[in-house]
Parts: C-alpha cells; structure tokens; sequence
C-alpha cells in the first residue's frame, strides 16, 4: 500500500487512539464549561433588541426574550473577537453546545458584527443581509446581544438567537 492512501487509515486510527484516553464523555465536558456571569446591559444592547424585536412585529413574528446565559455566552464571544482583533464565528460550535447544555436551547444562531458606532448601524447591516436577516426572523424564543468597545473605541457585536 503506497504511503498517500496509508495516510488517511493512519489518521483515523490516531484519532481514535487520541479521543478514547479521555474518561469524560462529551456531555460532562459541555457541562463542565462554565458560563460567566452576564455583565449589565448596556444602552446600545437594550437598543439593538428594542430594533429587531420592532422589525420582528413589523414582520408579524413574535418578540424574542432577552436571556442571561445567552448574553454571557455572547459576551465571551465579544470579548474573544476583542483578544484577537478579527470578526469570527470561531469556535460557535462550542458556544452552541454550551447554550444547548445550559439553556435548553434547541437551536442556536448568531449574527456578530465590528465597528458601527450605532445600534441602528448595525441592525439595519443585519437586514441588509440575508443570512443575517433570516437570523433576526428566525423561528427563535430568546436572544441576547453583547457589544463591547476594543482599546480604539471600536464596538464589536455577538448577537446569539437560541430556540427552546
């Protein structure tokens, strides 16, 4: 067997010997992440949800709820993207299983945005984006938002939809 086909059945093999030393199964890792404490909203929070729940009524969709962990959740996101100075959806997969675990959530999305100076900037960006308008519209019950301001002044924005 040439090494280029060898390489695949060697990788899985690693990957299986690697992921089976682990004692914990994935659920009590996902239980073991704790979730901060959600910091005080700010104005331009409570603003960007007073805007897409007033989008969402004007859509004949229901309002969504604002809810701690999300924020929280969302929070760590911001302040990550702040660390390394780049908008991303890194790592979602890992916020989402949180958010599932710690909020009953069944279904988790999120919109993340960097530099509007205002909570109509940035909603109006949202809708102008059909990914991220389909976000706002979604079939979700709670959302939260965290925006934080980088060492320049420049916000940064994690919008999370969870359903439960």
């Amino acid at each position: 067997m040439n090494a280029a086909k060898l390489l695949p059945f060697l990788a899985i093999v690693a990957l299986l010997g690697f992921t089976s030393c682990s004692s914990e199964s994935i659920e009590e890792q996902i239980d073991a992440i704790e979730v901060p404490v959600a910091p005080e909203a700010k104005l331009i929070e409570i603003e960007i949800m007073e805007l897409i729940n007033a989008h969402r009524i004007t859509q004949g969709l229901p309002t969504l709820n604002d809810h701690n962990t999300v924020k929280a959740v969302a929070f760590t996101h911001t302040d990550y993207m702040i660390e390394v100075d780049n908008v991303s959806h890194d790592n979602f997969f890992q916020r989402k299983e949180s958010l599932q675990v710690n909020a009953n959530a069944n279904v988790v999305s999120e919109n993340v945005a960097y530099g509007f100076n205002s909570a109509e900037g940035v909603v109006n960006a949202w809708l102008n984006s059909p990914s991220h308008r389909d976000n706002i519209e979604g079939d979700y019950t709670d959302f939260d938002i965290s925006a934080e301001q980088n060492n320049e002044g420049k916000w940064f924005f994690t919008n999370i939809f969870i359903k439960r």
